[in-house]
């Protein structure tokens, strides 16, 4: 038997060279191994065969016994297409093609017996089976239950004789080669344990199932398998850290945190925020290195809970800083703490990209000195001039905006790694925080603070307009400003960005009393924050603009979001912009503007955002209706592996299942010695070699 991990895919009969290339670019497949991992998407039964006289219009993929009667070429240029008339005795179906008519023709001949599969259409009173699949009846390997794979497949590879059919004919003969039993991937004892099918039937039923419980059992192994070793680079890669990293122990609570919470706090903590600050005060206090991701809704008191995490650092003799994704965040972070801490003697200082020369100097000795208590800044605080004294505590805002490498730097900035607080205002839901942030411990604000009411949202459609001004004009007369969001999306670019220009004159033209500013991606950063600034100052009272006010502008005073063509956004998108408003005590309204021919995913995404304001569940709604790959906020791609086979929104349950497992079989074996786990360990090097980059995952 050859070795399927590295035996190139151009070898294998019926591959060669050519299709080798295509599978390569187009899905990256290279081996023999990555060829068996390349699983159906679905399976069609073709156990039973009809008869023409029983089709009808509504049937779904049917199979069809008989014989072509003859071909005919009707129509020119592009219109052209080809018809078989097929005849089975009791009736004539059509079958048609409007490509590769010339390798049809070349290839099926008049008067001999196929079998057809296709999904057959009324079209001018006859029934028509377009671009069928057609097998000679000997060829056809159609299993006990006839249940047949299907493939993804691209126009490339379909151009190079690679559809689904070609897919599965390939996947017989490699599987066919293979004559050996596929070694195992997991120990004896798990597969045991969990009753799972061995690793060897798996891929044969995943590809050709033998009945529809053996397939089940298939998808189930795998998936199992999938997810484990998944939880388990992450939990053993967490074990590891935590043994490796020695953190600063903060043993005391003392003046510095105790006179703000009596004379500066500027409301009761929630419940939640109590029960967080007390979740990180055991972290920071039991010798290890905290890494914590601090969950919470746009208006939660993330930052409060921050800033008083940092006051505990600082009642211990260390700094903190704390890390904005843009200038714009951290302007806004350093304003917010500063006035929170006034009166108080302790000094913040700002660090960013726009900081003078001038500035920056004296700000680099006080934190070198320790006499710099709390650095506020963007990435710049990363940067080889940036020294601190003695770095206690890191806050990164909006974790998915900063890379890894870049996170590691502020490692290096100390003997001892400082405790890191991870804060995100995108709720992410549980099974993917298990999987993007596992080894975090998680801690989540789920209360608003006192006197906040939830927002009001409302779906209109945009031939409404009249009254939707209508009840703007009275919100701006009562002292209250407005967003107005348009989409800006890379595709159409040039076509969002002319609807945003004409958006902003016709909202100019409607309310010409009050001052509009505008504010989109594609304006230069001194642009944008003057523009910015006219409308945190309260000047211009409605702010036309793109998606970039998602994250950053606190203007309690706003009430409004008004957001246009709602059916051009993620539901956790819109659940941040709608975030925005309802900053104050007073009540708040979110619009979602759209027209009426709405698909049904759209017009579901828009009623949760209707129905509820709790961020979780529409994460939850979010994951489900588009999958991780597709979810702004969490950012699919810092997820350092690639599912061939789980859904983390579907499989939910089996990923919590398959991580307690992990978790057992890491407290039992710390130091990876026990023999009857050698088969985990070996399958956890071969796969950070191939695909996973573990440490990406903090």
């Amino acid at each position: 038997m050859f070795d399927i991990a590295s035996r190139d895919i151009k070898y294998i009969s019926g591959i060669g060279p050519n299709k080798a290339d295509v599978l390569n670019k187009e899905l990256k497949i290279y081996s023999v191994n990555d060829l068996i991992y390349y699983f159906p998407y679905k399976y069609v039964d073709r156990s039973r065969i009809y008869y023409v006289h029983e089709i009808d219009g509504n049937m779904p993929y049917i199979q069809l016994r008989g014989k072509i009667l003859s071909f005919e070429t009707i129509g020119e240029g592009r219109q052209r297409r080809l018809i078989a008339h097929f005849s089975d005795g009791t009736g004539v179906v059509d079958l048609v093609w409007f490509q590769g008519i010339k390798f049809i023709t070349g290839r099926y001949k008049a008067s001999e017996e196929y079998i057809v599969f296709g999904k057959p259409t009324l079209f001018g009173g006859r029934f028509n089976i377009a671009h069928p699949d057609l097998d000679k009846p000997d060829e056809l390997r159609l299993t006990s239950k006839g249940l047949q794979p299907y493939y993804n497949t691209t126009e490339k590879m379909k151009r190079s004789f690679l559809s689904s059919p070609n897919v599965a004919k390939l996947m017989a003969v490699v599987l066919q080669q293979i004559v050996e039993l596929l070694p195992e991937t997991l120990p004896h004892w798990l597969i045991a344990e969990h009753h799972l099918m061995s690793r060897n039937d798996a891929i044969h039923n995943i590809h050709f199932p033998t009945s529809a419980d053996a397939l089940r059992r298939a998808q189930y192994r795998l998936k199992f398998e999938e997810l484990f070793y998944i939880q388990l680079g992450i939990l053993r890669y967490a074990k590891d850290r935590q043994r490796r990293y020695r953190g600063f122990v903060f043993e005391k609570v003392a003046d510095i945190f105790n006179t703000f919470y009596s004379q500066n706090l500027p409301f009761a903590l929630t419940g939640a925020q109590k029960r967080v600050l007390k979740e990180i005060r055991n972290d920071v206090g039991n010798g290890r290195q905290m890494n914590r991701l601090l969950q919470g809704d746009v208006g939660s008191g993330k930052t409060l809970v921050a800033l008083m995490s940092m006051l505990l650092a600082l009642d211990n003799g260390y700094q903190a800083c704390l890390m904005a994704p843009t200038e714009i965040l951290a302007n806004q972070h350093f304003e917010t703490i500063s006035s929170l801490l006034h009166g108080m003697n302790l000094r913040v200082e700002l660090l960013t990209g726009s900081i003078t020369k001038k500035r920056r100097e004296p700000i680099l000795k006080g934190l070198l000195s320790g006499e710099v208590h709390i650095l506020i800044g963007t990435h710049a605080v990363i940067e080889e001039s940036v020294q601190f004294n003695s770095l206690g505590l890191v806050v990164i805002d909006e974790q998915h905006r900063f890379g890894v490498a870049q996170r590691a730097r502020l490692w290096n900035k100390n003997i001892y790694p400082p405790h890191v607080l991870v804060m995100t205002a995108t709720p992410i839901p549980r099974t993917l925080a298990m999987t993007l942030y596992g080894d975090l411990e998680v801690s989540i604000i789920d209360e608003l603070p006192p006197g906040r009411k939830p927002i009001s949202t409302m779906h209109q459609f945009d031939n409404r307009r009249e009254s939707l001004y209508a009840s703007v004009r009275k919100q701006l007369n009562e002292g209250r400003q407005v967003y107005i969001v348009y989409p800006l999306i890379k595709e159409s670019e040039k076509i969002d960005l002319k609807n945003l220009e004409e958006g902003y004159m016709h909202i100019c033209a409607e309310f010409p009393e009050y001052q509009v500013c505008k504010v989109h991606g594609k304006m230069k950063a001194i642009e944008k924050e003057e523009q910015m600034q006219l409308f945190v100052s309260g000047k211009a009272k409605i702010m036309v603009a793109t998606t970039v006010i998602e994250v950053g502008v606190n203007v309690p005073n706003a009430s409004v979001m008004i957001i246009e063509n709602a059916e051009r956004f993620g539901l956790s998108q819109l659940h941040q912009l709608r975030g925005r408003v309802g900053r104050g005590a007073d009540q708040s309204y979110c619009i979602l503007v759209t027209n009426y021919k709405l698909a049904e995913d759209t017009r579901k995404r828009l009623e949760i955002m209707v129905r509820t304001n709790d961020g979780f569940e529409i994460a939850e709604a979010d994951l489900k209706l588009r999958g991780p790959g597709d979810l702004e906020g969490t950012q699919q791609s810092g997820v350092a592996f690639d599912l061939k086979i789980a859904d983390i929104a579907r499989d939910g349950q089996l990923l919590q299942y398959v991580r307690d497992i992990a978790q057992k079989i890491v407290d039992a074996d710390p130091d990876n010695s026990l023999p009857q786990n050698d088969i985990l360990w070996q399958q956890l090097r071969s796969l950070r070699k191939s695909n996973v980059n573990w440490a990406s995952i903090s």
